[in-house]
């Protein structure tokens, strides 16, 4: 009986033992996979506290010219006298000041890169600025000088007189390791109220938001508004990895920042030379839709079409044809269009590179010496679609216009619309003509692209626009 009520016990005891060691493990299980779940510090303050005191505030100061009435160049004011009875309507109905000089203040922010006092910004921070003030987190402010500026990829380096030892400085971080869903931090200095910090995650890579041929940037939902423009967008080693410079206006939780890898090549450029050296091969290309994909016997839809080839230019000169598809430059990839003017930008000016295309179903290999661009090649870089805040735009052809059921000669014709893009915003439509830019005409797509070429990132361009038999002004500006 003894022995029984042991070995029953035992049993019993087994069991109950199995069972704990089962609810412990699973505990243990649970807790581990809610860690791994859910992967975020208790607290960012420790990160904060260490970005802070490099991150930056820029006010700059600017004038600006304020049209007064325009009646006032041929009438001037009123010369009647203060009985004339035409003087005094004219003077209430009408101001009858002249265009006047006005300064204008702005806010933006930074971040201090090295102890010699460079600090990186956005240029639509700085641009047109006389006066450049920025304020570190201590209090001290200095007056700041442009180094270099790039409106193609709205990039600033500004610099400090200061002779105060050990600045504190952010290191610039590698933006592609950067993964959907890794926790940052954006710092700066929104509405003016300083040292804002506010936490999100990396929402999306490899943006295109339509502000220029080199977008690329990481999406991100941490908020973003004016005012941070030009701060740093952190990781969690406090490292750098983007540059905040653009929201959609009306969006939320939809912030854009300049990978920390553009940033690095520009940067140095505008250290070392004032300005930014890009490549140029003298073509215009297109994205290979799955529609074309198939006509030009492809699998997949991958590539660069080439629309055009520009006569005498380095593509022509290695053989690249009107037709060809690109596939990779340099041994990297081409995915799609978007993907290879960034490439072609940042090759070294007298390199020959290996291009490959797809022609006729086959693969065709070039060599093309990369040469630099310049304003006079874009404007020759222009006879087939080119895109800008997320439009293209074509020539008018005789076939556009019967197409359209218009009368129009000069100007160009909006092919096409990205849906929330910055024109899509402004209400630009298919079949638009557009007219002048910045009030001055455009004839054709050559006009058309120097004339935004001399429009910086962030600066307001203005455009003349026809639909139909109305015409009107509309504006688009990058935040």
């Amino acid at each position: 009986m003894r022995k029984s009520r042991v070995v029953q016990f035992g049993v019993a005891g087994f069991i109950s033992l199995l069972m704990l060691f089962s609810l412990a493990t699973l505990g243990c299980s649970e807790n581990k996979a809610k860690t791994q779940f859910i992967g975020f510090p208790q607290s960012f303050a420790d990160l904060a506290e260490k970005v802070k005191p490099a991150v930056v505030n820029i006010s700059t100061t600017s004038t600006i010219t304020v049209p007064g009435n325009p009646f006032h160049q041929f009438f001037g004011p009123n010369q009647g006298g203060q009985n004339d009875p035409f003087g005094d309507f004219f003077n209430h109905f009408f101001d009858q000041t002249p265009n006047r000089k006005m300064k204008q203040q702005s806010l933006g922010s930074g971040f201090i890169i090295n102890k010699d006092g460079y600090i990186i910004t956005n240029n639509h921070v700085v641009n047109n600025a006389d006066e450049i003030k920025v304020k570190l987190s201590d209090g001290r402010e200095f007056k700041a000088k442009v180094i270099g500026r790039d409106s193609k990829t709205d990039l600033a380096l500004i610099k400090i007189s200061s002779t105060f030892e050990n600045l504190p400085v952010l290191a610039l971080g590698d933006s592609e390791k950067m993964r959907v869903g890794d926790w940052v931090i954006a710092v700066g200095n929104p509405f003016g109220l300083e040292q804002t910090v506010t936490q999100g995650i990396i929402s999306a890579t490899g943006r295109t938001i339509g502000s220029g041929p080199y977008d690329d940037f990481l999406q991100t939902d941490a908020p973003i508004n004016p005012g941070n423009s030009g701060g740093p967008l952190v990781n969690l080693k406090g490292e750098v990895i983007g540059i905040n410079t653009a929201i959609i206006p009306g969006g939320q939780g939809i912030g854009f920042a300049i990978p920390s890898a553009l940033a690095k090549t520009i940067t140095a450029q505008l250290k070392e030379k004032g300005k930014v050296v890009r490549g140029w091969i003298g073509v215009t290309i297109q994205n290979v839709t799955p529609e074309l994909a198939q006509s030009f016997g492809m699998k997949e839809a991958k590539g660069a079409l080439v629309g055009d080839v520009v006569k005498g230019g380095p593509a022509e000169k290695g053989g690249i044809r009107t037709g060809d598809i690109i596939v990779t430059f340099d041994g990297k990839n081409v995915k799609t269009s978007n993907d290879l003017p960034r490439l072609v930008a940042e090759t070294a000016v007298g390199k020959s590179v290996d291009i490959t295309v797809i022609r006729e179903g086959k693969e065709v290999h070039a060599s093309v010496k990369v040469e630099e661009l310049t304003e006079e090649k874009v404007a020759a870089q222009s006879s087939a679609p080119v895109q800008s805040f997320g439009m293209k735009v074509d020539n008018i052809t005789p076939q556009i216009r019967q197409q359209l059921g218009t009368t129009e000669k000069t100007g160009v014709v909006v092919v096409s619309v990205e849906q929330g893009s910055l024109a899509d915003e402004a209400g630009i439509q298919q079949g638009d003509v557009i007219k002048q830019v910045n009030r001055k005409n455009v004839g054709n797509v050559a006009d058309y692209n120097t004339a935004l070429g001399k429009s910086g990132a962030g600066q307001p361009v203005l455009l003349l626009v026809k639909r139909g038999k109305q015409t009107f002004f509309v504006t688009m500006e990058r935040q």
